[in-house]
């Protein structure tokens, strides 16, 4: 999708772009864990460096993964900021995409609590670019409503997915579909912002399901 070498960093791995995820990671469990290390060792001037942290950070039972938004996660972002630019990279911060939950009225409900605003207070402060994907798929999920997001996050019926013959109903994470969606908002985001726009193209164009591959159980 650009013309530019792309790391990201990303607590779930929602976005289909050439990402280095761990599930289940918060900002600061992935940092603690020493992953964030061989990337900064690899990362080159003018890389773009893609972070995107919340989802786990939310997890404030869990010592080894909870932070607060307004003081330990900002803390923990810094980190990444302040490694990608000692090296000559370029960091991009992305607010953390939105799960599937609606209210009565059928509106789709936040669920990241302060944690985007967080996000975008330090962007700002950093003078670091920001992709709200907060906002985009919030908005995206409004307008798809309950039952039109059904077919972005990762409900199967019974037998219809080998690899859950149960079934499963996931709020959280994605089938192709979605994790399409959201890597387009994030490019979309990049596109004349960090990007140049002629590096950002063909992004409506049908994804065949060919294209669509699942790494070895």
């Amino acid at each position: 999708m650009c013309q530019a070498r792309v790391m990201t960093m990303i607590g779930c791995a929602s976005l289909a772009l050439t990402a280095l995820t761990v599930n289940g990671r918060s900002s600061k469990s992935f940092h603690d864990e020493g992953r964030l290390a061989p990337i900064l060792e690899a990362i080159a001037p003018g890389d773009l460096l893609l972070v995107q942290f919340g989802h786990n950070d939310e997890k404030t039972d869990d010592p080894a993964r909870g932070t607060d938004p307004h003081t330990t996660y900002q803390d923990y972002l810094r980190r990444y900021l302040d490694g990608a630019r000692e090296r000559g990279a370029r960091p991009v911060l992305l607010t953390p995409v939105e799960r599937r939950r609606f209210g009565p009225d059928g509106r789709a409900r936040p669920t990241h609590g302060e944690y985007p605003a967080a996000m975008r207070a330090l962007a700002a402060a950093e003078g670091v670019p920001l992709i709200d994907l907060q906002a985009a798929s919030l908005a995206a999920w409004d307008r798809l409503g309950p039952e039109g997001t059904l077919e972005i996050f990762l409900h199967l019926a019974p037998g219809e997915h080998p690899g859950h013959p149960d079934g499963k109903q996931d709020n959280t994470h994605f089938r192709p579909r979605g994790a399409i969606e959201v890597a387009r908002m994030a490019a979309r985001g990049l596109k004349g912002r960090v990007l140049p726009p002629s590096a950002v193209r063909r992004l409506d164009d049908a994804v065949p399901e060919s294209r669509i591959t699942w790494p070895a159980a």
